[in-house]
């Protein structure tokens, strides 16, 4: 599969007929159905386990159990979504996600079981039925992980590089036909080639990275989003970056990936409380610590302005030591490791960038409006989440629509010609020092509280530190070029929406406007920027929105 090329090109070629970009579930789960279709090429841009599956805690949402139905759990996403789902794009997830997740079991991936030898499910955020599959008590990721790449081991036809950041797609005649990749310690594929296929698909997960604080593991640097821009596909929602309501809080400043606090363990029982001992989230919304996040993660900083705190607690304390072992052993862990036990003292929590709902727009089988070019897991913007992602659809969704791409594969066509692309762009990278200038700009003008001034502020600190060039096109430069990027956009989507809906809240504009809002923000670069378009969508207001 892999070719020397002339002096002048990129070092080395390989020629397949689907690249999978990306190594979470959705990659790995679109990696093996392409393989029905044709030889493939996986390539993710640290180790195979090092993206965000592995760190998911809370579970996969699906509804499994016999009392639940694909309706109740559509009407708690558009729920959740506040009016900007697309109705059959959820409809797809809750009716397929079922079946995807016996399939899921079916290839060795084991979750918890109760009594009766049936799924353990619990409750989250936003769900109004114990609906949600857990692995290891808390390590729903890292099973499903582990599971996938047991199964991809055995499969055949699927090619693996690691240590491989993408930097550029190929397009042709208006069609994706590869990228451009330079891959870190592969011997003879070592430094810059190319990748040609018939088909791309771009799982690369998501962008917390764009902020000081997050979830996110540091390869989070919003590489897809990014590339698409740079080839000219259409990106959509986002200015919806949700904050999951319970990060442990460090201290300030604290940078970086955070521990996150499972929306599980309030599933389970444990109060969100003031220093005081008050629960402040009872009369705030019917579901109280359970309301969806963005609702959650507002009472919190509500609550943190009213009292001046630095933080609020999260009291599982009458959970009781044998119930955090067996239910929660890593969260347990990660809080003993920092110096906090959960059985005896409430945990300090925060708000932190978690999850981006909006992403690069695709249809209902993961085709963006670049023929040849899919998308899917948390890059994508499918339509599922709307405004704000309900707690644990996202596993299922990356699950659901990867299979999804392994059907539309069928229909693609052999690119015509082998020639070469020339090697990528070096014009325009940014200095590796911009990385950390972007996540300051963002968490502090474009983060939980958003407000016009605020964001223009943004805006004129990003255009400086878009001047910082480098001449030394390394991995570095290429993340914090991405990095740049996507926060550019993000701040274009936030200033130009005037209301507060789902995880985007506007101090100025505190209220949902559906006179004027009820609609998508898509965009596009363009010369000059980020040009961006409203479309309103009418046929998303529900009765459950």
């Amino acid at each position: 599969m892999i070719e020397e090329l002339a002096a002048g090109a990129p070092g080395w070629t390989a020629h397949t007929d689907t690249v999978v970009i990306g190594s979470g579930i959705a990659g790995l789960v679109a990696a093996m159905r392409a393989t029905r279709h044709g030889r493939v090429l996986l390539v993710t841009k640290a180790l195979l386990d090092a993206g965000s599956t592995r760190w998911a805690q809370g579970g996969i949402a699906a509804a499994l159990a016999p009392e639940d139905t694909p309706e109740e759990h559509l009407a708690d996403t558009l729920t959740a979504g506040v009016g900007l789902c697309d109705t059959e794009a959820v409809r797809t997830l809750v009716t397929e996600g079922p079946d995807a997740v016996r399939r899921l079991i079916a290839l060795g991936a084991h979750f918890d079981l109760a009594a009766d030898g049936t799924v353990s499910l619990t409750r989250e955020g936003g769900h109004h039925r114990r609906r949600i599959a857990h692995a290891g008590g808390d390590a729903t990721g890292a099973e499903i992980s582990r599971a996938l790449l047991a199964a991809l081991k055995q499969a055949e036809g699927v090619e693996v590089i690691e240590h491989a950041l993408v930097l550029d797609l190929i397009t042709e005649g208006g069609r994706a036909a590869g990228a451009t990749l330079h891959v870190m310690g592969e011997g003879s594929r070592d430094g810059v080639g190319a990748v040609r296929a018939r088909s791309v698909v771009l799982a690369t997960g998501g962008l917390g990275q764009v902020f000081s604080a997050t979830t996110n593991p540091v390869v989070s640097t919003g590489d897809g989003v990014a590339l698409a821009l740079r080839a000219g596909a259409e990106v959509a929602d986002l200015e919806f970056v949700q904050f999951h309501p319970t990060v442990m809080c460090l201290g300030e400043g604290a940078t970086g990936q955070q521990p996150l606090i499972s929306e599980a363990v309030r599933g389970e029982g444990a109060h969100l409380v003031d220093a005081s001992g008050a629960r402040f989230m009872l009369g705030r919304h019917e579901l109280a610590e359970l309301a969806p996040r963005d609702v959650v993660a507002k009472g919190i900083m509500n609550r943190m302005r009213e009292t001046g705190e630095p933080h609020m607690l999260l009291d599982g304390r009458h959970l009781g030591a044998r119930f955090w072992e067996s239910r929660f052993p890593t969260i347990l862990a990660s809080c003993r490791e920092h110096g906090i036990d959960p059985v005896v003292q409430p945990v300090p929590v925060v708000p932190a960038a978690h999850y981006a709902s909006g992403g690069v727009r695709t249809d209902g089988y993961g085709r963006t409006s670049i023929p040849g070019l899919y998308a899917c897991g948390e890059v994508a913007c499918t339509g599922v989440h709307g405004a704000n992602r309900l707690a644990s659809n996202s596993l299922l969704e990356g699950l659901v629509f990867a299979e999804r791409i392994g059907e539309a594969l069928a229909e693609e066509q052999p690119v015509s010609g082998t020639r070469v692309p020339p090697p990528p762009r070096r014009r325009g990278l940014l200095d590796p020092s911009v990385r950390g200038g972007v996540q300051r700009v963002m968490s502090a003008h474009c983060g939980v509280l958003r407000s016009a001034e605020g964001l223009a502020e943004a805006r004129r600190l990003l255009a400086e530190l878009g001047g910082r060039g480098c001449d030394d096109p390394c991995v570095e430069a290429w993340e914090a070029t991405n990095l740049h990027t996507v926060a550019t956009a993000i701040v274009a989507a936030a200033e130009r929406r005037g209301e507060t809906r789902g995880s985007h809240w506007r101090e100025d504009f505190p209220d949902r406007d559906d006179d004027r809002w009820l609609g998508r923000l898509s965009g596009r670069l363009a010369e000059g920027g980020f040009r961006l378009e409203f479309t309103p969508e009418r046929s998303h207001r529900t009765t459950a929105a």
